[in-house]
């Protein structure tokens, strides 16, 4: 049960920026540069980062809801995120991924965990530095996310078929139609 009055019939971070919408257009515009944004990194690479980042903090609505945007962006690979989330190290990603992913998890236990042999890894494994940035800031960002959903204890639905029908939306449609969803919703609301 959430902590404050939220709406019913928005789960995890929609119910909180429903409550708050003012505060949606930012956050959303930030996970739309990061996530969908022009990058050397396709959607499904810089989604399974985000994945990652929410398995390790434990947010049931976050990995589940992004590892099924991965997984659209990957071809329906469900798997795929499955054994990201489980070990990066043998999932089927590539070696440019798994040092990117080992810099997303220690930037989740805390930033200054990251090392200069971190960043030395993952260039020679191709990573450029606006990979290695972005990285970064959708670790930390995704660990403010994790905290926002979990911190006001927002609902999460546990149907598979949820997340899925609502990654393929968010794949198709991106993160600012969820403001727009928002905006609209309050609009009739205020009617």
């Amino acid at each position: 049960m959430p902590h404050i009055k939220l709406a019913e019939d928005l789960p995890g971070i929609r119910g909180a920026m429903a409550f708050r919408p003012e505060t949606a257009l930012p956050l959303n515009e930030l996970v739309e540069v990061l996530l969908r944004g022009p990058s050397t990194l396709t959607p499904g690479e810089r989604e399974l980062i985000a994945t990652y980042v929410s398995s390790q903090n434990d947010c049931f609505y976050c990995q589940t809801i992004h590892g099924a945007i991965a997984a659209h962006h990957l071809g329906g690979n469900e798997q795929l995120v499955l054994d990201t989330k489980r070990d990066y190290k043998t999932a089927a990603v590539s070696n440019k991924l798994k040092a990117l992913l080992a810099i997303a998890g220690k930037v989740q236990k805390g930033g200054k965990n990251v090392l200069s042999d971190d960043i030395e890894r993952a260039r020679r494994e191709g990573a450029t530095d606006i990979e290695i940035h972005d990285t970064v800031l959708i670790a930390a960002a995704f660990c403010m996310y994790n905290r926002y959903v979990d911190g006001l204890a927002t609902w999460a639905p546990t149907d598979p078929e949820f997340y899925r029908a609502r990654g393929a939306k968010v794949a198709k449609e991106g993160y600012l139609q969820v403001s727009r969803e928002l905006m609209s919703a309050k609009a009739g609301s205020a009617r």
